[in-house]
């Protein structure tokens, strides 16, 4: 399947599915809207799934792994070969994101998108050996840019014909956050000093070294900003393709997708620029503690119910909106004001 037959089959949600569970959340018994954005994702779950009863048993945690060649450049306290040293562990279900997953309830699915070194245990769709140095030259070409995000897109396609009800975005590939702020950069428009973020530690002297890097590596490589597979292609990663790609599958399969932090907001900005109709699609999570994170929820709409400063990636973040659906939700199924003799609340239509 092409990339521009994949978002042909992108369909509006449900409006009478998320009126429905309005109606529903109205008759429960607390106050209207108490919830915030929990009632406002489980309304939205039921428009894209097209029914009002929403299930959410079945749950990955979909964690794309790739190596960044820009890791060259000095923009990265760890070495490039934690990926692999971290993916293997999430085959091994001992990352910090499996231990956590545990505790929610969801499958861990670890794929090697990109990784530079083969890793055994962890699902094997390897479009290259990591990227080029983007400060050198592009990242990747096109066709590769177009072939990790269809890696992503049939793996949210495979996941939905098993029955998951919802996917989770989560990454691992050392330099990734350079790679996601010089996307920002050319999307949003900003200067690379506004959108980068020390990632994993970088002391001041490693942060002014990040942004040099990404400002020479924009303007080398000259990414279209209005062409978001341009610049995912010159300035980004295969683990923010894949993502890109689970984002528009799962809107091909009416499937939710929680994103997790910076990076998988990022591959959602850049997956709503290929098809504004998968962002309803688009569930958030937390907003990490990188300076762009902000921006990049604002210009996504989004408003992500936590906000802890989280910032340890591998889909830790996304994982932690699962408990509180799971109670939102067990309200959604509860006790109805019908069945208290309490009067109902009435929704302020003025």
């Amino acid at each position: 399947m092409r990339l521009d037959e994949l978002t042909a089959k992108i369909s509006q949600p449900s409006d009478d599915a998320r009126k429905r569970a309005r109606d529903h959340w109205d008759s429960i018994a607390k106050p209207i809207g108490s919830l915030g954005v929990l009632e406002d994702d489980i309304a939205q779950i039921a428009a894209i799934t097209g029914s009002a009863r929403v299930s959410l048993a079945k749950r990955a945690v979909v964690a794309f792994c790739a190596d960044n060649g820009v890791v060259a450049e000095g923009v990265t306290q760890s070495g490039q070969e934690v990926t692999a040293a971290v993916a293997r562990n999430m085959a091994l279900r001992r990352s910090s994101v499996c231990v956590m997953a545990k505790v929610a309830s969801a499958d861990v699915v670890p794929v090697d998108i990109g990784i530079a070194t083969p890793v055994e245990g962890v699902l094997d769709r390897n479009v290259m050996r990591g990227t080029h140095d983007l400060a050198r030259g592009a990242a990747m070409s096109r066709e590769q840019a177009e072939r990790a995000v269809m890696v992503g897109a049939e793996l949210a396609g495979s996941l939905a014909h098993d029955g998951y009800d919802i996917l989770l975005c989560a990454e691992m590939g050392i330099g990734n956050t350079t790679t996601s702020s010089a996307i920002v950069s050319v999307l949003l428009g900003a200067g690379p000093e506004e959108v980068t973020g020390r990632g994993a530690g970088l002391t001041d002297a490693g942060l002014r070294r990040k942004v040099e890097v990404i400002s020479h590596a924009v303007a080398l490589t000259a990414p279209d900003p209005d062409d978001p597979v341009d610049a995912l292609a010159k300035v980004g990663g295969l683990d923010i393709a894949g993502l890109v790609g689970l984002c528009l599958g799962g809107a091909a399969h009416r499937v939710p997708v929680v994103l997790d932090g910076f990076v998988s907001m990022v591959a959602a900005l850049v997956a709503v620029r290929i098809s504004p109709a998968c962002r309803p699609y688009l569930i958030a999570s937390h907003l990490s503690a990188e300076p762009a994170s902000q921006l990049v929820a604002s210009a996504l709409e989004l408003d992500p119910p936590i906000r802890g400063g989280l910032r340890l990636g591998e889909g830790t973040g996304a994982v932690c909106l699962l408990p509180m659906l799971d109670m939102a939700l067990a309200l959604y199924n509860g006790t109805t004001f019908a069945t208290t003799g309490i009067d109902a609340y009435e929704r302020d239509l003025s």
